[in-house]
């Protein structure tokens, strides 16, 4: 996944081996002899959550489960209104879907995946941020004591990504 190397200044080498490790995990499809994988939009953001978490890469396929299930401000998905059953994963996948037909809001758009905890931030162009955590868990505290570490990815690098792999799919 050298888009994302490129696009979003992912480092190479790691990109492959979180590939690597998502594909021993089954999250992503392995491809046959000298050929590579079809990936589809969710593998992708599988790809790219995997590469966005600072966590070892035994680590890597059960970090990515666990950030797709992560929750509007850590309510339980049943008790939300219908409008607003979602996770972080769902939330994700229809990004990359708006940002394959080009839409302007997923470039203005800024993600930044936590690692110090499992969060997802998402910063809107009118300036709300959306955050993801844990079911149960709130999302205006910090999740544990220390350093928080996160990395952040500009909407625009995202969706010039996405528009690379799947424009016209």
């Amino acid at each position: 996944m050298n888009v994302l190397a490129a696009r979003i200044g992912f480092d190479k080498p790691r990109v492959r081996a979180v590939a690597r490790a998502l594909t021993d995990a089954g999250r992503l499809p392995p491809g046959a002899p000298a050929k590579s994988p079809v990936l589809d939009i969710g593998h992708v953001v599988d790809l790219l959550i995997g590469s966005a978490v600072d966590v070892p890469l035994r680590s890597v396929a059960d970090t990515v489960a666990k950030v797709r299930e992560l929750t509007p401000a850590g309510a339980p998905i049943d008790v939300l209104p219908a409008s607003l059953q979602y996770s972080a994963g769902n939330y994700l996948d229809a990004l990359a879907d708006l940002a394959a037909e080009g839409s302007l809001d997923v470039r203005r758009a800024k993600l930044e995946f936590v690692s110090s905890w499992n969060e997802l931030a998402v910063y809107q162009p009118d300036g709300a941020i959306s955050r993801f955590v844990g079911p149960g868990a709130n999302a205006a505290q910090w999740q544990q004591s220390g350093h928080r570490r996160s990395t952040a990815i500009n909407g625009a690098a995202f969706a010039d990504a996405i528009r690379d792999l799947f424009a016209g799919a």
